[in-house]
């Protein structure tokens, strides 16, 4: 999920954003027939982010309310697995943009960062495409998302009442429970994280919605175009906190971090006592 944010940030962010902002000195960009390859990639690696937290919200779902089921499903295969079936499905599902966009850039500040081919734009075709676009990610994950958090703060509600009946009469209300305390932290990380995905979506969905219907009804207002910039900005936000949570919420991402910038210092300085010596 972190690497899925990460290459959001860089598709969308540094290929994107910085060609618009600064379009003068990437004006080349217009005649170079790359946009479509573009939307695709960037397309691709946000649906992988996004189905990326439904996953991780369903591991958390397995790990703490299914124990029978944990054994065989929390492996590090299944995680391959599916990690590798959803950037598949991503990819395949985001080739139609491909085909229904041009390769040139529109530099402006527009979300629509590449032209549509002629007559699309307007077509049952583009239509269609563009609702399943915003039906699969993110409507269907919001309600995964609700469903599975639901059922596991209800489970764990249920369990810790359970367990402080079978405790309280031999070690006391106030004694320590592992279990219910590494629970307790894997449900407020998973809160967190999937709260804050649904929270940062939710303007740029609003937005959309809103936008399709006005136009179908004349007499709706079309909404403020910041309110669409302010919906992208924390859709894209919403891409670099997960990151940020794992970074300082996972005792194992930490070390495994700490020993990813440990070996090349490590290295340099048993070569700098090598030569030295």
């Amino acid at each position: 999920m972190a690497t899925a944010d990460l290459l959001v940030i860089i598709v969308d962010l540094i290929l994107r954003q910085i060609a618009i902002a600064y379009w003068e000195a990437f004006i080349f960009l217009y005649y170079v027939p790359v946009c479509n390859i573009h939307a695709f990639l960037l397309y691709a690696v946000t649906d992988c982010s996004v189905w990326f937290t439904v996953t991780f919200t369903f591991d958390r779902f397995v790990a703490i309310c299914c124990q029978k089921l944990k054994t065989n499903y929390c492996t590090e295969r299944t995680a391959a697995v599916v990690l590798g079936t959803v950037t598949v499905l991503s990819c395949l599902k985001n080739t139609f943009w491909y085909f229904m966009l041009n390769g040139k850039y529109l530099l402006s500040n527009s979300p629509w960062f590449c032209w549509a081919r002629y007559g699309v734009r307007f077509s049952l075709v583009w239509g269609v495409g563009e609702f399943l676009k915003y039906i699969i990610t993110p409507v269907v994950p919001f309600v995964l998302i609700l469903l599975f958090n639901t059922s596991t703060i209800r489970y764990v509600l249920v369990t810790s009442r359970a367990r402080r009946r079978l405790r309280g009469p031999s070690n006391g209300e106030n004694g320590r429970d592992p279990e219910m305390e590494s629970r307790r932290k894997s449900l407020i990380l998973l809160l967190v994280i999937s709260g804050n995905f649904i929270v940062l979506w939710a303007v740029h969905l609003t937005f959309v919605v809103w936008f399709r219907l006005s136009g179908l009804n004349p007499s709706w207002n079309y909404p403020e175009f910041p309110i669409g910039e302010l919906g992208f900005m924390l859709q894209t936000l919403s891409c670099c906190t997960n990151t940020a949570l794992y970074a300082v919420t996972q005792t194992m991402f930490r070390q495994q971090f700490y020993e990813v910038v440990k070996s090349p210092v490590s290295l340099i300085v048993k070569c700098t006592q090598r030569h030295g010596g």
